[in-house]
């Protein structure tokens, strides 16, 4: 029988260990990509992004660039994805720390105003990337839709939860209450960004107050039996 002599250490070691590092260098190659293709997109848009005006930014290949996306479309929808994910940690998770209700409104609000107020100067993927794509059908518009339909859904549960609080009319519709909430920004964007109206951000936060003073619980001005049975006896 011959004896059958173990795999060296050389033999077994340096292949896996050498693929991790490719691994973790490739996606930390994605990821510069990704942000660099995320401002290029803030200043001209979705449909401005190119492999060869990526390479150009990042100082890569053609060939580079391609090899990490494979299609212009895949890098757009990429783009809108990293997004997606910096909006809603920025504005959504964060405003989580609030108590359920309208104080977690309020800051989800708030988050929405500092995001766009930031990106006046630079433009917004949702608004800007709506313009684009709002006539048109494929992955790219599908991916922004869904991504502004969870932002969405995720406001209306904020005003549904203030409802559920007692703070805001159970009577009054959340999608309504949600849908003119947007509407504020969208007009603090368009004002502010295309205007370059400077009263823009005090306006939005006045119709925010606006919104939840017309559909806040009207206090109980009912009296109660036992006031009522006092005021009989004292006009007795």
């Amino acid at each position: 029988m011959t004896d059958r002599k173990p795999p060296s250490k050389v033999q077994r070691l340096p292949v896996p260990e050498t693929g991790r590092r490719v691994l973790i260098k490739g996606q930390q190659t994605k990821a510069v990509i990704i942000d660099a293709a995320l401002g290029l997109a803030s200043q001209i848009g979705l449909e401005g992004l190119s492999i060869g005006a990526l390479a150009e930014v990042t100082g890569m290949s053609k060939s580079g660039v391609f090899a990490h996306f494979g299609s212009r479309e895949e890098l757009q929808i990429s783009v809108i994805r990293e997004y997606h994910d910096r909006f809603e940690a920025e504005v959504f998770y964060a405003a989580m720390q609030k108590p359920r209700g309208v104080p977690r409104l309020q800051a989800m609000f708030d988050n929405w105003m500092v995001q766009t107020s930031a990106e006046i100067d630079s433009g917004c993927i949702y608004i800007s990337g709506a313009v684009e794509f709002d006539d048109r059908t494929g992955p790219v518009r599908d991916a922004l839709a869904s991504s502004v339909a969870t932002w969405q859904t995720a406001l209306r549960r904020a005003v549904e939860l203030a409802q559920a609080e007692g703070q805001l009319s159970r009577q009054a519709d959340a999608h309504q209450i949600a849908f003119e909430i947007h509407g504020l920004i969208l007009a603090l964007h368009y004002e502010a960004r295309f205007l370059r109206n400077p009263a823009a951000t005090g306006r939005a936060r006045q119709g925010f107050s606006h919104i939840l003073s017309r559909y806040a619980v009207a206090p109980d001005t009912s009296v109660p039996p036992a006031a009522k049975a006092r005021r009989k006896t004292r006009a007795d």
